[in-house]
C-alpha cells in the first residue's frame, strides 16, 4: 500500500476502440480535477501553459496490449503468409502508437500530466494483470465492448478476465448505448 507521500497506480488498459477511449476521459473527469479554479488569478493566453493536474491520489499507467503478429497470421494458415508478416508487424506498430498518442492527447486536455505510457505485446488479459502486478496498482481500470453472452463466450471478455485475476480493485466504465 502507498505511504502518504507516495501516490496509488491507477493502470488503464487501451486498445483502438471507442470504448477504452470513454473509459480514460470518464476516469480522468471523475478522479482527476483541473488544476486551476474558475477564479483562479491566471490567465491564459499564449505566453502561460497552466500547470497540468497533479491533485489526484493517482499516477497512471496507460497500457496498450499489442496482439504479436503471429497470432494474427495464424488463422490464416494459407500458403505464402509468411510474406505478409512484416506488413502485418508494421501495421500493429501503428496501430498501438496511434492509440498511445491518442491517450496522451486525452491526458493533455483533461491536464494529467503523472502518467506513464506502455505498448506491451501479448493478449490484453495476461498484459493488464500483469501491468498490474508490475507497477503495484490499486486500481486496473477497462472499458467493455459491451458483447453479449454469445460473442463474449466466442471472443472472451478481457474485463471478465480482469476481474477474476487481477490482484486489485478492477473498475469496469461501460460507454452509455448511443440512439
Amino acid at each position: 500500500m502507498a505511504t502518504l507521500e507516495e501516490k496509488q497506480v491507477m493502470v488503464v488498459g487501451i486498445d483502438d476502440s471507442q470504448h477504452s477511449t470513454y473509459a480514460l476521459e470518464w476516469t480522468f473527469d471523475h478522479f482527476f480535477t483541473p488544476p486551476l479554479a474558475s477564479n483562479s488569478p491566471w490567465t491564459f493566453d499564449h505566453f502561460f501553459t497552466p500547470p497540468l493536474a497533479s491533485n489526484s491520489p493517482f499516477k497512471v499507467v496507460v497500457v496498450h496490449a499489442k496482439t504479436p503478429a503471429t497470432s494474427v497470421i495464424a488463422s490464416l494458415a494459407e500458403p505464402g503468409i509468411a510474406e505478409v508478416l512484416p506488413q502485418v508487424k508494421s501495421d500493429l506498430k501503428k496501430i498501438a502508437a496511434r492509440d498511445i498518442e491518442k491517450a496522451k492527447e486525452i491526458c493533455i486536455s483533461k491536464s494529467v500530466s503523472d502518467v506513464i505510457f506502455e505498448v506491451v505485446e501479448g493478449d490484453p488479459r495476461n498484459v493488464l494483470c500483469e501491468a498490474v502486478e508490475k507497477h503495484h496498482a490499486s486500481v486496473l481500470v477497462v472499458g467493455s465492448h459491451g458483447y453479449g453472452a454469445i460473442k463474449r463466450a466466442v471472443l472472451g471478455s478481457v474485463s471478465d478476465y480482469c476481474v477474476h485475476n487481477a490482484r486489485c480493485t478492477v473498475m469496469i466504465v461501460k460507454r452509455p448505448k448511443m440512439p
